[in-house]
């Protein structure tokens, strides 16, 4: 019969329990990571969607100012830029105000614009975006 030394016997399963405990603690880290991932995939998506919705609304500003240059009684029209489209107003007589708007999936963006127009040199005083 052999024996078993004194200090074995408390030893047993301590092996194991350390393992239990990484491999606990390594899917807490892998969990945490993915959440994050997530996470950061959704906000990515929005930023992109806003950034997309400004462009498209300053798609429409550019295109008007042109189309005013061209034409001074130009009251606007729906733009089509890429996938999105930009409804473009145009108010006033003397000082003009150019209205943008652009909504995407996630977003709605309007951006105005003012100008003034004398001896055929059209002047922007006012460029900013607002929010509905």
């Amino acid at each position: 019969m052999k024996i078993i030394p004194f200090y074995f016997n408390y030893r047993s399963g301590q092996a194991m329990i350390t393992l239990l405990f990484f491999v606990i603690m390594g899917l807490i880290i892998t969990s945490a990571a993915i959440v994050v991932i997530a996470i950061n995939s959704s906000s990515t998506d929005r930023l992109q969607q806003a950034v997309v919705g400004r462009n498209t609304a300053e798609s429409g500003i550019e295109n008007a100012l042109i189309r005013l240059l061209r034409d001074s009684s130009y009251s606007g029209e729906t733009l089509p830029v890429g996938d999105e489209t930009a409804v473009i107003t145009v108010t006033g007589d003397s000082i003009k105000t150019i209205t943008s708007q652009a909504k995407t999936a996630n977003s709605f963006h309007v951006v105005e614009v003012q100008t003034q127009s004398a001896n055929d040199i059209l002047t922007i005083s006012s460029w900013k975006d607002t929010y509905p």
